[in-house]
């Protein structure tokens, strides 16, 4: 079995990761896996510009061709040298499980393979099949917590040179955490934004990411998970009006429903009621918006929680990647999540 824990990622990609040909990365943080798919792309010392090297796949062409990454690993480059394959968007597909095993069975002499998947539980296919093969390294990839995002916000303003006063600091990793490369962008822009100052202060964090408009970032998620499609539009236009990155709403929503998940999984494995629930996990919410979580929570399955909370994960890196359609793809997506909790409250 090779399998590191997520905090050990860093260790291993300086020391270890040069062992290894077969890397499967999953976990519910969409911007982290896709973050050390390409830092282990890095190691690998194939030139990733090069189109002869690097062969990136999507999960839907091995499903119509599904012998094709085994044929990929197995050949020999065009003019010879290491290559890459890189498979995104995997869950647990059995022609690329077996695929994999196979590969598994003999170390790959010419090739590297990385496989991008989303939060795999315990015992899924994929997960299982990667973890019992000696010859793939799995990594974990879960949302940051405060120890990792405090050294995210130290690498990004260090690289401007810049310091933090706590209560900047801690004003900012109350807005990040929710997705690695939007954090990242989140803090880079706060760093570009401070650049040729000694010392981000708290009304820095503020002016340039919004905290000022929380109040109607909590307005626009309790419209959503009450399925309130006036509410969500009217919250909408006022964020519009106050020229606050839609992408904060999308940022909230995704939080929101980790917590209801994790709520859930409380529910479910103790067999409690949501106002037992409720009287632990949320006494740390406003009142007013205490009804809406238990209400959410009655009308939201586990399964479905999780499914909602990948949608939220693939837009938010949709957007960051492609951040001239980030305004449609936040608004499209919050939209589907309204009026889905409108149909499970009718």
């Amino acid at each position: 079995m090779a399998e590191i824990k997520s905090h050990e990622f860093e260790t291993f990609l300086q020391k270890s990761a040069r062992n290894y040909r077969i890397f499967v990365i999953y976990g519910p943080d969409r911007g982290l896996v896709s973050e050390r798919a390409g830092q282990l792309a890095g190691r690998t010392g194939v030139a990733l510009d090069d189109p002869f090297s690097l062969t990136k796949l999507d999960i839907a062409d091995l499903q119509k061709d599904p012998g094709r990454l085994v044929d990929e690993a197995q050949s020999i480059g065009l003019f010879g040298g290491e290559k890459l394959i890189w498979i995104r968007g995997a869950a647990n597909e059995k022609y690329l499980v077996d695929s994999l095993a196979l590969l598994a069975e003999k170390p790959l002499e010419a090739a590297y393979l990385i496989v991008e998947a989303g939060d795999l539980k315990k015992g899924s296919l994929l997960r299982k099949t990667a973890e019992a093969a000696r010859a793939v390294m799995t990594v974990p990839s879960y949302a940051d917590d405060s120890r990792a995002l405090n050294g995210l916000i130290d690498v990004e303003l260090g690289a401007e040179k810049l310091g933090i006063t706590p209560t900047a600091r801690q004003a900012l990793i109350a807005l990040i955490g929710g997705d690695r490369i939007a954090s990242r962008n989140e803090v880079r822009k706060l760093a570009l934004y401070c650049r040729g100052l000694d010392t981000v202060e708290e009304h820095h964090v503020t002016e340039i990411i919004g905290d000022a408009s929380a109040i109607s970032v909590d307005d626009a998620v309790d419209a959503i998970l009450g399925g309130n499609l006036d509410g969500f539009l009217h919250a909408m236009q006022k964020i519009s009006s106050s020229k606050t990155a839609i992408f904060l709403v999308l940022q909230a929503c995704l939080k929101q429903f980790q917590l209801l998940d994790t709520m859930r999984a409380e529910m479910d494995e103790r067999r409690l009621q949501a106002p037992q629930v409720m009287q632990t996990m949320g006494r740390h919410l406003h009142f007013r918006r205490k009804p809406i979580i238990e209400q959410a929570l009655r009308q939201w399955t586990a399964e479905s929680i999780a499914r909602e909370s990948n949608r939220l994960q693939a837009a938010i890196l949709q957007s960051r990647r492609r951040q001239v359609l980030e305004d449609s793809v936040a608004m499209q997506t919050l939209l589907s999540t309204t009026l889905q909790s409108g149909r499970k409250s009718a």
